[in-house]
């Protein structure tokens, strides 16, 4: 009996699945809608323009005497192996 019932299963799983999961995602996203809180702040720049913001001032808060010596050849890899690594 129980080979016949797993068949069964077997090939009636998609009209059994796809309606729970149906009930299941439209009562989540019911759900989600009434808890979660749709009020998104107001911004006065964009983030384009925060970004560009925030790099320009790193750019400015760089010491610029501060710098390798060229004596020290750090910007040359030592193996072939270090040319390409990602940072």
């Amino acid at each position: 009996m129980l080979p016949l019932v797993m068949a069964a299963l077997r090939t009636y799983a998609p009209y059994v699945i796809f309606p729970a999961a149906l009930v299941i995602g439209f009562i989540g996203y019911h759900m989600e809608g009434a808890l979660s809180d749709r009020y998104t702040p107001y911004t006065e720049k964009s983030i384009k323009e925060s970004r560009e913001d925030r790099r320009l001032d790193e750019i400015l808060n760089v010491d610029a005497t501060n710098v390798e010596s060229v004596k020290d050849k750090r910007f040359i890899p030592k193996t072939i192996f270090l040319r390409n690594v990602s940072p």
